[in-house]
């Protein structure tokens, strides 16, 4: 399960969770003003009152957790948004630097994103011979011994300066 899906779950349990716990609240804090109003039974009003009020301040806690959760969920989808549209320009630039055609900057695009040379042939309905052709021009063109190399050059790049600013 990815990331930033494993936080949307996150936040909905808890605010489930504060919801459940906001009701026990509102039923903890009716009770203790009828046992105040009537008098009765003093004894168990104590730990009753200091029960409501601890339910009290974990709720404001978890509202704050659940704030930051949704707020670290936003950056997160920030930087993804900016890494995509950072590498997307990379490439590019580095595809226009190295002088590939249009056919090879396809299949480079394909060879970053991870496709085999066979997954390739279909996407393009290209001959693997003329995949494998078009991949040691790019190789060639780019400096770069295979596949690893090529994304490597990228990363790189990306790593250079940070994603996001604070």
């Amino acid at each position: 399960m990815p990331k930033l899906e494993r936080y949307s779950k996150q936040i909905l349990s808890l605010a489930l969770l504060i919801l459940v716990q906001a009701a026990c609240s509102i039923f903890f804090i009716r009770d203790v003003i009828m046992d105040l109003t009537s008098m009765d039974s003093l004894l168990h009003l104590g730990p009753e009152i200091a029960a409501t009020a601890s339910l009290a301040v974990g709720i404001v806690v978890e509202i704050a957790l659940v704030r930051k959760l949704i707020l670290r969920h936003a950056r997160m989808e920030q930087g993804l948004a900016v890494a995509r549209g950072s590498l997307s320009d990379v490439m590019e630039g580095y595809f226009e630097t190295w002088d590939l055609s249009p056919a090879e900057q396809d299949v480079a695009a394909f060879t970053i994103k991870g496709y085999s040379i066979a997954e390739v042939s279909n996407l393009r309905g290209s001959a693997e011979s003329t995949i494998k052709a078009q991949l040691n021009a790019i190789y060639r063109k780019a400096n770069v011994q295979g596949r690893n190399q090529l994304v490597s050059v990228l990363v790189e790049e990306l790593m250079r300066e940070p994603l996001m600013k604070s």
